[in-house]
């Protein structure tokens, strides 16, 4: 089976509405966050050219990191061949990639990274990399250190004032 290495490459691009504006209106009826940091992940036709398949807005808060906006174009997937989706699907998907790069790359300067979800679908990733319910509807939070009770509700409250992100 294929590697999601072979076609796949999610990274961080500084301008952000030029790779993925149309994805983020069509999904969220908005228009994309203008300010850093912008991932996406890149599929790479058999031709060798380069499309969006993928985005997430991660936005860095000091003592948290927000990921949101996370969209990914449903007709690239439709476009990959059948051993190409089943790589993906075997991976777990597009989403799980560009949050893991955002752990990869955020995660280690702070205390935990917050989410807000309510798709049925991307419920079924965000477990996958440690987010878990924090009792504010949609919020989901992943913990990167251990922290007391109370330093956890002082963070979960100060997500809750980003909301929606």
């Amino acid at each position: 089976m294929a590697s999601i290495d072979e076609f796949i490459v999610v990274t961080e691009v500084e301008r952000g509405p030029f790779f993925a504006a149309e994805l983020f209106q069509r999904k969220y009826r908005a228009q994309l966050p203008d300010f850093p940091h912008h991932v996406v992940a890149l599929y790479r036709r058999p031709d060798g050219h380069l499309l969006t398949a993928s985005y997430v807005h991660f936005t860095h808060c000091g003592d948290i990191v927000l990921a949101g906006g996370a969209c990914t174009d449903g007709a690239v997937m439709r476009s990959m061949d059948a051993a190409e989706q089943a790589a993906l699907t075997e991976y777990g998907g597009l989403m799980l990639a560009t949050l893991r790069y955002g752990f990869e790359r955020w995660g280690p300067g702070c205390e935990a990274m917050f989410t807000c979800c309510g798709d049925p679908r991307a419920l079924e990733t965000t477990p996958k990399v440690g987010f878990i319910e924090t009792g504010v509807q949609y919020l989901l939070v992943h913990w990167l250190r251990e922290l007391s009770p109370s330093r956890k509700q002082q963070l979960v409250a100060k997500a809750k004032t980003f909301m929606p992100f």
